[in-house]
């Protein structure tokens, strides 16, 4: 079995079972629901307690256990062909240049890290529509400068 056709037989008892996302992170517990939702669509990988919670609640076998709690390759073609990840795509096209300029000058040169972050989503209620109002908070990864010499700076860090 593949790690797509894992994700395949997933949805499908989901489907079956008529459970909702929902419902499943809160019998799998352990961390973001973000994240459970993504090793369960194949873009993350579960620790070992939560890929046999996982297991047991899907009753996947041994082997569909433990891949649970292999690295995934990770990503899809760009761009995205689906409208809602497409829009996301294209809020970083279009707002990135703006996004890096402002984050450069209040930390430094570096990046927010997509390893080391939270994300949350939420409803949030609008008169001409509800909202969907995503917090992330990744953490500052500044630039090394190697091979820098005595009073140069060894990493990005935003100069006073």
């Amino acid at each position: 079995m593949t790690r797509t056709e894992l994700t395949e037989k997933i949805l499908d008892i989901k489907r079956e079972k008529d459970w909702n996302w929902a419902y499943i992170c809160g019998e799998i517990g352990g961390m973001s629901e973000v994240l459970v939702v993504g090793a369960l669509l194949g873009q993350m990988k579960l620790v070992k307690p939560l890929a046999r919670k996982a297991a047991a609640l899907f009753g996947l076998s041994i082997a569909e256990e433990r891949m649970l709690n292999e690295v995934p390759y990770r990503g899809s073609p760009m761009p995205p062909t689906d409208p809602l990840l497409y829009r996301f795509y294209e809020m970083a096209m279009v707002n990135g240049p703006a996004w890096k300029a402002l984050i450069e000058e209040e930390f430094g040169d570096g990046i927010m890290s997509a390893i080391d972050f939270d994300m949350r989503i939420e409803r949030e209620a609008h008169p001409k529509g509800d909202r969907v109002k995503l917090t992330m908070s990744g953490k500052f990864l500044p630039y090394k400068y190697y091979g820098n010499e005595q009073g140069i700076p060894e990493a990005g860090y935003k100069e006073d």
